[in-house]
């Protein structure tokens, strides 16, 4: 397989499921918003921008975080490459790519994706009709996604759009998690108040796991059973233990299909083994701070070491 079609799957499924997730927390931020006095609704709007990480690229073009500002960089920017709409759009021309990898269904997917969002974001999104939007680029992933796991052969294609997909979503949830601590409260006075409960709402509405949260739990709202939920639970598709044996399991199929493991594989397996040994407790008494930043740089030189072993450049 040559690298560059590896390449383009790989991110091609990264810019969806990034585009996707820009959409999740868009919609918590503005269900909080709803809720909150104005101060704390600049709070919660900056602490989307924070999570994303286009704090810089953003104040540049904004002096203040109110909703519609927001959204609308987040979605539509034409000067933010980072925007909804040109990752959908970056999305696009990778599967553009490498569309002889790719079965008609994934690639018809991906094109309407890009048509239906080119038009919805062609104008600027009034509050009116941002959940119709919002709505729409979650649906859009899916489809693409559902045409993906119903169309496609179980094979080095297949194995790169899911590691793609995997590390994306471990970056998601982990950056969440440490937004959660150090952005979105007003100080770590609040911690254990009712806003916080408020707040831990939100962070699990924005990976779509309130409601199997609450039904695990009998819809108790404990801080470190959230976190455990979003860390270790296996059960959860978008906690960082889920994510991480996905990646392992899809980079396994890719040593079967060549005949041979890569560093990527080794770097996988330490990152999993220490997180297996973990407990919430021990999280927390090490610091969830520093354990979060810690798995996202190592999430981060995952993703490089797989760039590297199949020569996405070559």
């Amino acid at each position: 397989m040559l690298g560059r079609t590896a390449r383009g799957v790989f991110w091609m499924a990264r810019y969806l499921e990034r585009a996707e997730n820009t959409a999740r927390l868009l919609d918590a931020g503005h269900r909080m918003a709803l809720t909150r006095d104005e101060a704390i609704s600049t709070e919660e709007w900056r602490s989307v921008v924070e999570t994303v990480g286009q704090t810089q690229s953003y104040q540049a073009s904004h002096g203040t975080y109110t909703g519609i500002q927001v959204w609308n960089y987040l979605l539509r920017e034409k000067n933010n490459s980072q925007s909804v709409l040109a990752m959908v759009e970056n999305a696009r021309t990778s599967a553009r790519s490498v569309r002889t990898a790719l079965t008609r269904e994934v690639w018809e997917a991906i094109n309407e994706s890009w048509m239906n969002l080119r038009d919805l974001l062609g104008k600027p999104v009034r509050e009116a009709n941002l959940g119709e939007v919002l709505n729409a680029i979650r649906r859009q992933a899916t489809l693409v996604r559902g045409a993906v796991e119903g169309s496609m052969l179980r094979n080095e294609n297949f194995n790169f759009f899911r590691i793609g997909t995997f590390i994306e979503r471990a970056d998601n949830t982990a950056r969440i998690l440490d937004v959660k601590y150090y952005v979105l409260l007003p100080s770590l006075a609040w911690v254990g108040s009712s806003l916080d409960n408020v707040q831990w709402d939100s962070v699990l509405r924005s990976v779509s796991g309130e409601r199997a949260y609450r039904w695990l739990n009998a819809g108790a709202m404990d801080p470190r059973g959230i976190a455990q939920f979003m860390i270790l639970d296996q059960r959860f598709p978008r906690s960082l233990s889920f994510s991480l044996d996905k990646v392992r399991s899809n980079l396994a199929g890719l040593a079967h299909q060549y005949g041979q493991e890569t560093s990527a594989h080794e770097q996988v397996r330490g990152l999993g083994s220490r997180i297996h040994h973990l407990t919430i407790d021990r999280i927390f008494d090490d610091g969830l701070h520093e354990f979060l930043t810690d798995f996202i740089a190592t999430n981060r030189q995952v993703a490089l070491a797989i760039e590297r072993d199949y020569r996405f450049y070559a």
